[in-house]
């Protein structure tokens, strides 16, 4: 288990504070919901976690079977729609690996990115997208 604490700072503004680590980070509201747009909105931090989470499983992958992995990239697109409620409704992820060459490696790398938790935990409520480019 993990805690985190969550203060609101005013101005549609919060600060979070991961108890582990005592690293703090600060949430705006987007500029098109009444904010000012600062800092990563709580949507953009889902998509962020999503991006975050599939390189991280790839690396922990990559790194059992001696790949390197530094230098690959991961690009989401938060596409946010208002029907009937506001909410996130597509995220497109551009995964971006250089330097593995083997078909093999590069089939299991991409069921690994499948496997990524945050993934698991949106489940089918927002429209996920990966492609990979493989250079």
């Amino acid at each position: 288990m993990v805690t985190i604490d969550i203060a609101y700072q005013g101005t549609l503004r919060c600060q979070a504070r991961h108890q582990p680590s005592g690293t703090v980070l600060v949430t705006d509201a987007p500029v098109d919901n009444h904010g000012r747009g600062e800092s990563f909105s709580p949507t953009d931090l889902v998509a962020t976690a999503l991006g975050s989470c599939i390189l991280t499983i790839m690396g922990i992958f990559a790194e059992r079977h001696g790949v390197d992995l530094t230098h690959a990239t991961v690009v989401v697109k938060k596409h946010m729609v208002a029907d009937p409620h506001r909410r996130i409704g597509r995220l497109e992820v551009d995964i971006t690996v250089p330097g593995v060459a083997d078909p093999k490696l590069r089939s299991a790398l991409e069921a690994a990115a499948h496997g990524c938790p945050v993934a698991r935990s949106i489940g089918g409520s927002i429209e996920l997208v990966e492609r990979f480019t493989w250079l």
